[in-house]
Parts: structure tokens; sequence; C-alpha cells
């Protein structure tokens, strides 16, 4: 359904992105962000599944300012490369790979003439939150377990947009007090928890579990057909 397009980042660099079109007019633009394994065949299917509910969708490449063209799956070994890779792009100095996500926002916005929402998983969930806070023409932003959102200098930051957060009740990498401390820190997030282990959504993970990616997926349509209409 997609196809691979090119974003300019503010400081000139050349960020690879998948793009899937609606068939109609769109309702809206989705940024959608990837986990650590790169903009591999999920997160390619996540956007061709936001452009067939109306979506003009794009995945830019988060790891190409360390290492272009990464697809990983999901081995371990395929989880220790991914992690290398995201402390790299941590690492960046300010603005690092948000001004990667800043040019998905604007090419979204201008391609499809809709309002942007942000959709992004673990990593990318995290990368979402920051966006929400941080970035310009966005309307509405979907962390799904954003590792990391629930550490002190997250809870921190305040979002400009509405957010949608789901987090998992068996979740070994996001402690569910740190999920109350956010709740607690943010009555205007509307946060959702899911009877299921972190990467619930992924079905090409052992961790997929169907009921709760489908009702985070209902959730995630509504939210954002009342923000991007």
């Amino acid at each position: 359904m997609g196809q691979m397009i090119e974003l300019i980042a503010a400081d000139g660099t050349r960020i690879p992105a998948y793009e899937a079109r609606p068939s109609g007019q769109p309702k809206g633009a989705m940024v959608v962000v990837q986990e650590i394994f790169g903009v591999n065949a999920h997160i390619r299917e996540v956007a061709d599944g936001y452009a067939a509910a109306g979506y003009w969708s794009v995945a830019p490449a988060m790891f190409h300012r360390a290492k272009p063209g990464v697809e990983l799956g999901y081995t371990e070994s395929d989880m220790a490369a991914g992690m290398a890779l995201k402390a790299v792009i941590e690492a960046l100095p300010a603005p690092g790979s948000l001004q990667d996500l800043q040019a998905a926002v604007h090419h979204a916005a201008r391609a499809s003439g809709a309002k942007v929402g942000m959709v992004g998983y673990c990593w990318g969930g995290l990368l979402t939150w920051r966006s929400a806070c941080l970035l310009e023409g966005l309307q509405a932003a979907v962390p799904y377990y954003g590792g990391g959102t629930t550490t002190p200098e997250e809870i921190a930051r305040h979002p400009k947009v509405p957010v949608l957060a789901h987090y998992a009740d068996e979740d070994k990498w996001i402690p569910l007090e740190s999920v109350a401390a956010f709740q607690a820190a943010h009555p205007e997030v509307t946060v959702h928890r899911y009877a299921a282990h972190h990467g619930f959504n992924c079905d090409h993970r052992g961790a997929w579990h169907a009921p709760s990616a489908e009702l985070a997926r209902e959730r995630t349509l509504a939210f954002l057909a009342e923000h991007l209409a």
C-alpha cells in the first residue's frame, strides 16, 4: 500500500520514511513512530492500517542518524542491536531525533491538508510523549507502553495537545507504580491499562494480545476522530 519517501529535517539531514495514503479524502494524518526494531514489516503494517482507516500515515526511520536501513526482528540479538541504536540516538545533542519527527509532522500536514496526530510504540511511545510536549503542529498523541515515559524526568514534561496513553499491567519494563505516578501528575491525560505484556499490539511478537490490541485500537481511533476532525 505504501512507499518510501524522504523527509528533510531542520539541519538538512535527509530521513527516509514509509508513507501510506488513504484511498479517499484523508480524515487526518498520522506520524507512526517505530519501536527499537526500525521501520520493519510490523510498523509498515501499522501505517497501512491507519491509512486503511482514512489517515495519511508517515513512519520516519528514527535510527537513520545512527545507521541507515535498519529493519530488525524480535530475537534477543535483534533486541540488543535495537537497544544499542536507541542509545546512540538518545545521546545525540538536542534537538536530536525530535527534528526528524518535526519534519514528519510538517510533511504529513502539507501532504494531507489535514490535522496531524502521532502514535508510537515502546521507544516510539516515549518519542510520542516528548513530541506532544515539545513539537509544533500536532493535534493529538497516542503513546503505547512508552518505555521511559513514567520516569521523573518525563513526568515533569507538560503536553501541549491531548494525549491518550496505553500501558500494560504485566509490563516488566514499566512498573505499575510509575504508571500510577504518571497518572497522578497528569490528570489531563487519558490512561488505559490492559491485562497484557509489553508489546501487546505487535502481532509479530509472542507478547501480542489480540483482545487488548483490538480494544486499544478502537479507543485510539475514537480519540483521533475526536481530535483530528
